[in-house]
């Protein structure tokens, strides 16, 4: 367990886990109420940021002739599986980035 407590009172890590499993509803509530803890901010918004793109590309795959339905299912194995992932790495107390999520996570985190 995290020794660090977000300002919601949640260990960090458990908040930061949060926010990847309800992906856009957890997110969205840690950005909202967190205003310490810099790891849950980075996490809630490479949560948005990530599921965000995935649900895009999802929706675009719809208007894909032939090969938008296998496009659509890989989609859902790689949401599923970044999921996992980040659930994982969260728990663990990690900042783990993903390839373009974590990079645009974190130019918005110095912002804020």
């Amino acid at each position: 367990m995290s020794p660090f407590r977000s300002s919601t009172g949640l260990p960090d890590n458990i908040a930061a886990a949060l926010c990847y499993f309800f992906p856009f509803i957890g997110a969205i509530v840690f950005l909202a109420l967190e205003k310490r803890s810099r790891f849950v901010l980075f996490h809630s918004l490479q949560s948005l940021i990530a599921f965000g793109a995935l649900m895009v590309a999802h929706v675009l795959s719809g208007f894909i002739p032939f090969l938008g339905p296998v496009v659509a299912a890989l989609l859902s194995l790689l949401g599923f599986a970044v999921w996992l992932l980040m659930i994982y790495h969260a728990l663990g107390g990690r900042w783990y980035k993903l390839p373009w999520a974590g990079a645009i996570a974190e130019s918005q985190l110095r912002q804020l």
